[in-house]
């Protein structure tokens, strides 16, 4: 007896270092990894996962104005063409292509996602387990198949054609969104966020899949400036800016309202808001005049 209790407690100790050895050490990335997996658990089995899309979604709406912002200030410098062109080598080394590919990530979900809330707010559908399924399984496909498209960097199409259909298929959800608001009570800026964001819908993953066609398509001077030069191809800009901007500074006026105790915070909040948002509007209408 004595000597199967010696061997018992041997494996016992053998198990227990193991254990010991195997669990990553405090403080380490795979322990950070497994606390975050942990909470993101708990929150989605005490308040469901409605409530984890909700702050993914206000994440890559966060993520996505400063991108806006970075990009308009990046393609400013389109008036010096040969600094543009020297820019967008940077950006085209391997490290900013993988970066530019991880941004489809928020886009597309924050389009799908923001489908989503459309679709239960305005059209009242309370089917949020099918519709999220749906938001991550068309999600992952959009990335993929973007990243498919950057890897093969040959593809072409029509600039005035992919937008007539593009333009032509955004302005028809816009338009269903605004006849069902038609009647709401909701403010203006509430439902100019609702419709701006059907809007974009589609055409913020479509700006980003047609930039990424074949690299001249995004990162060639000359070649976007011609196309910019179409006047309809204009007028796409000048909505998808329009568009971009409202949407991204009431989201960001929304994050705030609902943080921010205040009335005078908020209100300075607000107004700095409606200045940078007026200062990025005049340098994109500046480079659409170009």
């Amino acid at each position: 007896m004595p000597a199967k209790q010696a061997q018992s407690r041997s494996r016992s100790s053998t198990r227990n270092k193991s254990m010991t050895t195997s669990a990553p050490a405090a403080g380490s990335p795979g322990r950070r990894v497994q606390s975050l997996v942990g909470v993101f658990r708990l929150q989605a089995k005490t308040r469901g996962y409605p409530f984890l899309a909700a702050w993914a979604h206000r994440v890559s709406g966060i993520l996505l104005v400063l991108y806006v912002w970075f990009h308009i200030l990046t393609l400013s410098a389109l008036r010096d063409a040969p600094r543009f062109d020297a820019y967008m080598k940077i950006l085209g080394s391997l490290p900013f292509v993988f970066l530019e590919w991880l941004l489809a990530l928020p886009v597309i979900y924050h389009a799908m996602n923001g489908a989503r809330l459309i679709l239960y707010e305005v059209f009242q559908n309370r089917q949020d387990e099918i519709v999220l399924k749906w938001v991550i399984g068309l999600g992952s496909l959009y990335t993929f198949l973007l990243g498919l498209f950057m890897v093969i960097g040959n593809q072409t199409i029509s600039a005035l054609l992919f937008w007539v259909y593009t333009a032509a298929a955004s302005v028809c959800v816009a338009y269903i969104t605004v006849a069902k608001l038609r009647t709401s009570g909701a403010s203006i800026f509430w439902k100019l966020q609702r419709i701006s964001g059907a809007f974009l819908f589609l055409m913020a993953p479509a700006h980003m899949l047609f930039m990424h066609l074949n690299p001249a398509t995004g990162h060639d001077a000359q070649v976007i400036i011609a196309r910019m030069g179409n006047p309809f191809i204009k007028l796409v800009d000048l909505a998808l800016l329009a568009g971009v901007l409202y949407h991204g500074a009431y989201g960001l006026y929304s994050i705030g309202q609902d943080y921010i105790l205040s009335a005078k915070v908020k209100t300075g909040v607000a107004v700095l808001l409606c200045f940078v948002t007026l200062v990025f509007a005049w340098a994109g209408l500046k480079l659409l005049l170009i």
